[in-house]
Formats: structure tokens, C-alpha cells, sequence
């Protein structure tokens, strides 16, 4: 169920969580190769010197060995331009030993993200961020789960918390976790089940009017805005599940967007950074590389 600490809320360990999945997903690994002959291989492409984001790679390197998916690091000089990184990513789609391929954000100033995205072949997009991907989504036919929505997905359903009939109010409309989870868990089934889905969902963001009176109806608080310690005690409803999904970095460390001390005295279940969310993205990430090997054969 999670970690129980001295504070009112249950702790959901993330990390915990995501070991599990591992294991299981390295043995999945280990049948693949036994019946396709194919070891799963994913290519991450890491451009200039950001230190967050070559810890970020590292991570997902070192997940990639721990469930027997072999993995390459092409890591380009800041000074690269947007067509030499197209060039590589044309070399990564046309090369059948490579089955997923990762592009590391942010890209350097002056680099269009989309075209970049965009240019990752649907069957190799790991991430679920191509067009293609996205739509397939919506429509409820998923070929790759994003990422960390799939994880937030995993993570309530492996914590005995249920989805169907709750309102969810999740605050952030990005491509990568508040409009993609919305549609994950809206929709009539999911990977965990009925249970993991057929929600109630509401989106908050900037232009939203009376924030904290839309958050505290939510059963379900999802915050993905970038913003530390935003959500406060006083905009949490008694009782509610609180899955926080913001990286910041302070004097302090990490901190997620969620006042984790306020707030664990409201809510009745939290997640924390770090080791919440954020172990089961990487996971997620070995969830579709693995997927994507077995529609390459």
C-alpha cells in the first residue's frame, strides 16, 4: 500500500513500486529474447552539456540494464544544429537493431522541439509523443502509454487506489502529463483495468478562475505545473490522494509542487519527491521499449 511515516498521510512509495514493475518487465525481457532471438535496444539521444538532463539519461541507461534492454548513448556537442540531429534521428529509424528512441528535453535554444519529436518514427516514439501516438490515444487504442501519465496510472492501482467514479482534478494542461493523463484516465478502460480509468476529470491551469475551490472537490490532486510548493494545505479536500508530479530544484534539493509538510496533514495518501512519480516514468519508458521490440518482429 505505501510507506507509513509520522506523518498523517500515507506515504505512496513510487520507487517501491517501480522495482516491481522491473522485475516483472525483466522477465518478460528475458522470454522475449528466449522466442524472438532480439534483445530490446534503446537509443537515447542527449544533445549539449545540461546536467539535469545527463542525469536524467543516466537513469534511464541504468533501468534499461536493470530489466535486460540493451541501450546506446548518442550524445551530440551544444554547438549541433537541428539538421545534423535530424540526420542522426533518419540513421536511428532506419537501423532494425534500434526498436525505441529517446530525444532527452530540453532541446538547446533555437531547436524546434516538434519537428524534432516529430521526426522519431511512430514505432520507435517511446515517449508517445508523435501525432500519430497522441491520436491513437485519444482514440483509445493506444500503441505506446505516455510515460509518466501510464506511471501515475500504475502507481494508484498497485496502492489500491481507485480511479473509476472520482474526480480527478489535475493541475498543468502540458503535452506530457496534464493533457495526456487526463485522456488516460477518462477513458472507459486502461492497462490497470476499469478501476484505473472512468474518471471524472477536471483541467486546471493558468487562466483557471477560482483554483483553489475547483481543487479542494478533487478526490484525486494531481499537480504538474513546474511551480515548488504550490498546492497548499488549504487548497487539498480532507482525505484526498495527492500525486505530485513536479522536479524542482531548491537550496533545500528536490521538491516536488506540492507543500509535502502542509498537505500530508490533509491528504490521506501522498506521493514524494523523490521516489514518487518519478521512478515510474523511467519504468514506463522500459514498458514501451519493450513493446516496441515486439511490433518490430
Amino acid at each position: 500500500m505505501g510507506v507509513v511515516t509520522d506523518v498523517a498521510a500515507q506515504v505512496l512509495d513510487g520507487k517501491a513500486i517501480a522495482q516491481q514493475i522491473q522485475s516483472e518487465l525483466a522477465e518478460e525481457v528475458i522470454s522475449f529474447i528466449q522466442d524472438s532471438g532480439f534483445v530490446p535496444s534503446l537509443a537515447a539521444v542527449l544533445v549539449g552539456e545540461d546536467a539535469a538532463s545527463q542525469v536524467y539519461v543516466r537513469n534511464k541507461r541504468r533501468a534499461c540494464q536493470n530489466v535486460g534492454i540493451d541501450s546506446t548513448l548518442h550524445q551530440l556537442p551544444a554547438g549541433t544544429n537541428e539538421d545534423e540531429l535530424l540526420e542522426l534521428i533518419a540513421r536511428l529509424n532506419k537501423d532494425h537493431a534500434i526498436h525505441g528512441i529517446l530525444v532527452q528535453l530540453p532541446l538547446p535554444d533555437g531547436m524546434s522541439t516538434v519537428r524534432v519529436l516529430d521526426a522519431v518514427h511512430p514505432l520507435k516514439d517511446v515517449d508517445a509523443f508523435h501525432p500519430e501516438n497522441v491520436g491513437r490515444i485519444s482514440q483509445g487504442r493506444p500503441r505506446f502509454l505516455p510515460c509518466t501519465p501510464h506511471g501515475i496510472q500504475q502507481l494508484l492501482s498497485r496502492s489500491a487506489i481507485p480511479v473509476a467514479g472520482k474526480h480527478v482534478v489535475v493541475v498543468g494542461r502540458s503535452d506530457i502529463v496534464g493533457r495526456p493523463l487526463a485522456m488516460l484516465l477518462a477513458q472507459r478502460d486502461s492497462s490497470c483495468g476499469p478501476e484505473g480509468a472512468n474518471a471524472t476529470v477536471t483541467i486546471c491551469h493558468s487562466q483557471t478562475v477560482d483554483l483553489p475551490g475547483i481543487t479542494r472537490t478533487a478526490d484525486i490532486l494531481v499537480a504538474a505545473i513546474g511551480r515548488a510548493g504550490f498546492i497548499t494545505a488549504d487548497m487539498v479536500k480532507p482525505g484526498a490522494v495527492i500525486v505530485d508530479v513536479g522536479i524542482n530544484r531548491s537550496d533545500d534539493g528536490l521538491v516536488g509542487d506540492v507543500d509535502f509538510t502542509g498537505v500530508s496533514e490533509v491528504a490521506g495518501a501522498i506521493t514524494p519527491v523523490p521516489g514518487g512519480v518519478g521512478p515510474l516514468t523511467v519504468t514506463m519508458l522500459m514498458h514501451n521499449t519493450l513493446q516496441a521490440a515486439r511490433l518490430s518482429i
